[in-house]
């Protein structure tokens, strides 16, 4: 553990030396919000706002006031954030007011928001909890009788339910009727780029999407489509690109640093890929994925001790994980460390008992602790849950 805190802290001391991104702090403010940690949010934040007055680190440091229940001092930042760029705090006022149960002051921002270009989608303000006290209003209920969606923005959102649901048939029924009505539409374009991805025509959907930011080359939809589609064409250089333009225009998602570092590293770009995660493991220093993914690129890197670090770090934070034993029985079969390797397969089996590359890589491991009996059983096992890579070594080893 002590190996891995003293890799975080580099990294980070580092960014200090070199200087931080407003969006660095963004992300940092959201992951210490949500480890609850809102006090140190606010902290962060207030001293980016010193240098940086900008609306959206009034947002966020406003949601940390909000986590912390100090609503006056949210409102008071949601405001700042209109001042700057008009409405775009209105949507979260609607959501303080509905906490207070306030109907019709939430109602009134909400409106607010939905007559502007940082109008949220009918799906996303229905699924938001913080509306759950005035969902039975009166106002609430007048309010949603006005028809807010266009028929089109209704059409888009049911090609995106259908498709996230495996329903591509009716998607395209839907886009079919729309671009007949809506012919040109940019929406109705990423519409079929869309259904286009998810019909694995990868290099179609490619090019409505580049057509598409050409015209708007910072589109946070659009560029997020677009990374899945490089990925999709094994296109990895392409996308880690296109996630360092997401980065670079300030969207604050974390989740984009381990997309890109997958990205890193099927280029092989290591030093980068150490950099992204060792930049996330600071946010999220207990993350199952990005410890995992810590060690197979130390690994990989060719420091098998680093590797286990993270691995055995992960399994103290995760013990009934089979994929954590995993981890750390691959990085010690690379080393030759049999008999770890033997007993990490086996409580990794104990949890997972139908991974078949287990039982292979356990045999394997047997048959090189000398324990051919106990090998050639394992090897079997895998043979019979389909790893057909194991006749092999039971014709060579097994077989007289």
């Amino acid at each position: 553990m002590k190996k891995i805190l003293l890799f975080i802290m580099f990294f980070w001391a580092s960014l200090m030396i070199t200087g931080q991104k407003p969006v660095d702090y963004l992300m940092r403010g959201k992951a210490l919000i949500e480890a609850g940690k809102s006090g140190e949010a606010i902290s962060i934040l207030s001293k980016l706002l010193e240098g940086s007055p900008e609306s959206r680190i009034y947002i966020s440091r406003a949601e940390a006031f909000m986590a912390s229940g100090e609503y006056s001092q949210a409102i008071n930042d949601y405001n700042s954030a209109n001042k700057l760029d008009p409405s775009s705090g209105d949507y979260g006022l609607a959501r303080i007011y509905a906490l207070k149960g306030d109907a019709a002051t939430a109602v009134y921002h909400l409106e607010s928001n939905l007559k502007s270009s940082f109008r949220k989608s009918e799906k996303e303000i229905m699924l938001d909890p913080s509306f759950g006290l005035i969902e039975n209003r009166p106002e609430w209920r007048q309010f949603w009788k006005k028809e807010w969606y266009s028929a089109r923005e209704k059409g888009i959102a049911e090609i995106e339910y259908d498709l996230s649901t495996g329903n591509i048939t009716q998607a395209k029924i839907t886009f079919s009727e729309l671009s007949g009505n809506y012919s040109g539409q940019d929406d109705i374009d990423y519409a079929g780029a869309l259904i286009s991805f998810h019909e694995k025509k990868y290099t179609e959907a490619a090019r409505i999407i580049s057509g598409l930011l050409a015209d708007e080359p910072e589109n946070d939809k659009y560029l997020r489509l677009l990374s899945m589609t490089q990925e999709a064409l094994n296109n990895y250089a392409g996308a880690s690109s296109t996630y360092s333009k997401l980065l670079d225009i300030g969207i604050p998602d974390p989740e984009l640093l381990i997309q890109r570092t997958e990205c890193y590293r099927k280029t092989g770009e290591t030093g980068k890929a150490l950099d992204d995660i060792a930049k996330y493991l600071g946010l999220y220093p207990g993350d199952k994925k990005a410890l995992s993914l810590a060690g197979k690129l130390e690994s990989e890197s060719g420091d098998n001790i680093k590797a286990l670090s993270f691995f055995s770090e992960n399994l103290k934070l995760h013990p009934n994980d089979p994929e954590c034993y995993i981890d750390r029985a691959n990085s010690y079969f690379v080393s030759r460390s049999w008999d770890f390797a033997i007993k990490d397969y086996s409580m990794s089996l104990d949890l997972q008992p139908e991974n078949s590359e287990v039982w292979l890589n356990k045999g394997i491991s047997l048959l090189n602790s000398g324990k051919m009996s106990d090998a050639c059983y394992d090897f079997r096992k895998s043979f019979s849950l389909g790893n057909k890579k194991a006749t092999q070594y039971l014709s060579r080893n097994c077989i007289k």
